[in-house]
């Protein structure tokens, strides 16, 4: 009698819809930098410093996120992200209203427990119903682009609700979208309780449980431990483009918040667009030759930005923006399909080791708030600027290119991993 395959279409969904979220909540840090900046008087790297506080949630959360997914599974993990996102979110939008920076640093920290989770959740689900390789990456890829939708709709957002005014906005303005958020949050809740979701790794270790401690672990995969750099450098890059650009033209009287907020749209928008086809050929391109291909165009794209003129050129439905900020914009096509390639070439052949290996990795994407830090420390300093900050996001993308083509060997294919 033949056995009925399973369906896992309603799982599948269902991490798509949560690496919305991830992109969304994660972007509204990183597009409020300005709004802080306006209404709190900060500097350049201090009004990154949600952004900073969002990310090094990661750095907290990433291995006891792992641990948690190892022995309660995805649904648990998935609906204890949640809850942090709530309060994150919430604490956010109360920081408004209560004038308070640190409270608005607190709430972003507790969202990036959420974003941190959520990560640990989605991506090796979504490698796994994909059925690992290529196959996993293909799925990785689509699930990334509805991560690009939700990232961008964030700043667009925000720049609409923040006007054409500099110096005038505050956290206040923003609850729109933070409502938006929670709202997600809440229905996501409702919808995961009642889901069933597949649990490979919990059942597995339930079947095999054994008091002989495992002498190896994630961090005895020489190409997992490249790669776990690589996510952050690839963290930072990823937020260091658009985040910098964003407080670059803002600044600039002749741009403004409006449109430096739908240029930053459009960047994220590439990013799906970029992910989207990267989901059509995941399945033919080995994750190597994506990531050798979009690191060596990107650090070419950086290097326009650095040197190409700032003169102003008009853009469509967008308005007069610098001719180097063209540049950030494509520089989205190139970022978009990179974490799917770092992730897929980091674990695959990690078997058993994957959900610890998923936390640590997740520790590591602290780089996304650590890397535009340094970026807009660097841009306070008058002989460096905006501009030549992005020096070291050209630094980070050649180590990505040095892993796409040495580092990501497995080496380690003698540990037994089932």
């Amino acid at each position: 009698m033949e056995q009925k395959k399973k369906s896992y279409l309603f799982p599948i969904c269902i991490m798509f819809a949560l690496c919305f979220m991830i992109a969304f909540v994660t972007n509204l840090a990183g597009s409020m930098g300005i709004i802080v900046q306006d209404q709190f008087n900060t500097s350049n790297a201090l009004s990154q410093l949600g952004t900073l506080a969002n990310f090094i949630a990661y750095a907290c959360m990433g291995i006891p996120g792992g641990i948690l997914l190892k022995k309660k599974g995805y649904k648990v993990t998935a609906l204890t992200a949640i809850v942090f996102g709530l309060v994150g979110v919430g604490i956010q939008f109360i920081s408004g209203y209560a004038q308070s920076f640190a409270i608005y640093v607190v709430g972003a920290f507790i969202s990036g427990f959420s974003m941190c989770l959520l990560n640990i959740v989605v991506m090796p689900m979504l490698n796994l119903l994909g059925g690992g390789g290529n196959k996993g990456n293909q799925m990785i890829q689509f699930g990334n682009t509805f991560n690009s939708l939700g990232g961008t709709l964030a700043p667009i957002l925000l720049g609409y609700l923040m006007g054409t005014a500099v110096g005038d906005t505050q956290v206040s303005d923003a609850a729109p979208a933070m409502i938006i958020a929670l709202s997600i949050f809440a229905l996501a809740l409702i919808v995961i309780a009642c889901s069933s979701i597949p649990e490979p790794y919990k059942e597995k270790q339930e079947q095999t449980a054994s008091n002989q401690k495992d002498k190896h672990s994630p961090f005895s995969f020489v190409h997992f431990v490249l790669g776990a750099i690589a996510i952050f450098f690839y963290v930072g890059i990823e937020v260091g483009i658009p985040n910098t650009a964003n407080l670059y033209m803002s600044n600039n009287p002749q741009v403004g918040p409006v449109v430096a907020g739908s240029l930053v749209g459009l960047y994220w928008l590439l990013m799906m667009v970029g992910r989207l086809i990267g989901g059509l050929v995941g399945a033919k391109v080995s994750s190597k030759t994506m990531l050798t291909v979009v690191s060596s165009l990107a650090i070419l794209l950086v290097l326009c930005i650095i040197f190409v003129p700032a003169n102003l050129v008009t853009i469509p439905y967008v308005g007069n923006v610098p001719l180097n900020m063209v540049c950030m914009v494509a520089c989205g096509l190139c970022t978009s399909i990179m974490w799917g390639a770092i992730f897929n070439l980091s674990t695959e052949g990690l078997g058993k080791y994957t959900p610890m290996a998923t936390g640590i990795f997740m520790t590591l994407v602290c780089g996304g708030g650590v890397l535009p830090y340094v970026q807009n420390v660097l841009a306070d300093v008058p002989s460096i600027g905006y501009l030549g900050s992005y020096v070291l996001i050209a630094v980070a993308l050649l180590y990505l290119l040095m892993y796409a083509l040495i580092g990501s060997k497995n080496r380690n294919t003698d540990i037994i991993v089932d």
